[in-house]
């Protein structure tokens, strides 16, 4: 059952905690890298051994000021760090090392669309650098909880919106873009499935107007964008159904079942969690001058929606195709690639979201498996606007010649199959002679006024040349014939 939209809103915040891609740890040098053989990736600092001390690993720091100049967050000069105080079995210090009062970035949003696709900026409170816990396994043993620890220590950024999100499918238009700025500047692969990219849920309604918030339920266990819009929508029809019944919203904290479509409650949060933050007596404060901001800012990619305006104004493409364009970033580079060996960009975009996206799709492959380099691409493109391969050539035979021999070039491929049509007037003025002359019945009936029948005398032509004939030339030939 929806919810009434008109008489209640719903009030949404998400935090969402993004797993960088460094070498190294936030606070120690053990290896980052996911999928290792549980508890292989730790040394006595993840263990949390007697006596041994966090360092700071400098990039998670340039990766946060990365994040927040894309956000166009303010960017703290002194942060310090934090212990946040509680026992979890999978974090071996029984603490984590994040920032409570000195957050890196504060302020700045994420560009959206709303419901009804108009642009909307999400504001974020904050985006803090902190640690991520070990990771407990209930599902391989019938009796045991097993702990890997491969995971604690690795580096998170977790970026807070303001409660600004008003249904479950902006919360997927947030999540979305996040997911794609973050895979912009490289910092984080954004893989929900395997847990790099989380996202929690606060979920409050109110009467449409009213000043106050409701009572806010958080809900975890998300493992995808799309669930994060189906958690979200269950929960407020949740909370609308037992308002309207008399009953009482409880602050607490609900998971999300995938398969039924549904929440449910987890732990109770009505006493606030005492997390007993103090400083992190073993790690200085560390300061980022402008200096160092700078720095970083000059190593910044393009963000999607810088490409997005250029593939829109200066390539003159719509936004449906920059949009699809700028999804993926490896699909955005390969189209600038193939920009740099062709000047038609509709047609270059044409090939990669038809040709290229479907060969891709049908082997769920990674445009950085596709055999034919851009340069080819480009190549082949420019083959049909020289007038040297017709487009159904180019498509239905030197582009699956190219798949099985990439290192070819289109034009060798062309020229050692005959495929090169031909242009010279004179040599088509004559096809279009014999053309003309066998049917002077249709001829006539043309000059009659039945223009339509241009196609017959264009087939003609093309049976005639072998399908060599270049369309355009032949095409004017005929009408200057025909109307001489």
């Amino acid at each position: 059952m929806g919810y009434n939209t008109e008489k209640y809103e719903a009030v949404i915040g998400l935090e969402v905690h993004a797993q960088l891609l460094t070498k190294s740890k936030a606070y120690s040098s053990d290896i980052n890298e996911y999928g290792e053989l549980p508890n292989t990736n730790v040394s006595p600092i993840t263990l949390a051994h007697p006596g041994t001390l966090p360092r700071f690993n400098e990039q998670l720091l340039n990766h946060a000021i990365l994040l927040g100049l894309a956000c166009k967050s303010k960017i703290r000069e002194v942060n310090e760090f934090a212990r946040k105080n509680y026992f979890y079995a999978d974090m071996p210090k029984g603490y984590q090392i994040t920032q409570d009062t000195t957050p890196i970035c504060t302020g700045g949003g994420i560009d959206i669309k709303d419901a009804d696709g108009n642009p909307k900026t999400i504001g974020l409170t904050r985006i803090h650098m902190e640690e991520d816990s070990g990771k407990s396994i209930h599902d391989q043993d019938p009796f045991n909880t097993l702990i890997d620890l491969n995971r604690a220590g690795i580096p998170l950024l977790e970026i807070v919106s303001e409660p600004e999100i008003r249904s479950g499918e902006e919360a997927y238009n947030y999540v979305t873009e996040v997911r794609k700025i973050v895979r912009y500047l490289d910092i984080c692969d954004g893989n929900m499935e395997e847990g790099s990219l989380r996202c929690d849920a606060n979920i409050s309604v109110r009467l449409r107007g009213a000043p106050e918030f409701g009572t806010k339920v958080e809900v975890k266990n998300m493992n995808s964008i799309r669930n994060v819009q189906r958690a979200i929508e269950f929960e407020i029809n949740r909370q609308i159904a037992a308002i309207e019944a008399g009953e009482e919203i409880f602050h607490e904290t609900r998971s999300f079942d995938a398969l039924a479509g549904t929440t449910f409650s987890m732990r109770s949060k009505e006493m606030a969690n005492d997390y007993r933050y103090f400083p992190e007596p073993d790690l200085l404060p560390v300061v980022v001058h402008q200096k160092h901001i700078e720095f970083v800012r000059a190593g910044m990619p393009k963000l999607p929606a810088e490409l997005f305006a250029e593939f829109t104004t200066k390539l003159g493409l719509s936004e449906y195709d920059a949009r699809i364009l700028t999804d993926s970033k490896p699909i955005a580079l390969y189209f600038e690639e193939m920009l740099k060996h062709t000047n038609n960009a509709k047609a270059a975009a044409n090939w990669l979201m038809g040709e290229v996206k479907g060969y891709l799709n049908e082997r769920g492959l990674h445009i950085s498996d596709f055999p034919v380099s851009s340069a080819t691409m480009g190549a082949l493109i420019k083959l049909v606007d020289d007038g040297l391969v017709s487009n159904t050539v180019a498509s239905q035979k030197v582009y699956p010649l190219l798949l099985e021999n990439p290192k070819l070039t289109p034009l060798e491929i062309a020229q050692k199959n005959n495929w090169i049509q031909e242009s010279d007037s004179d040599a088509l003025g004559e096809f279009v002679n014999q053309a003309l002359a066998k049917f002077p019945e249709k001829v006539q009936e043309y000059k009659n006024g039945k223009t339509g029948l241009i196609g017959l005398f264009m087939g003609e032509v093309m049976k005639l040349s072998k399908g060599k004939a270049d369309p355009k030339v032949a095409s004017q030939l005929i009408k200057e014939k025909l109307e001489s």
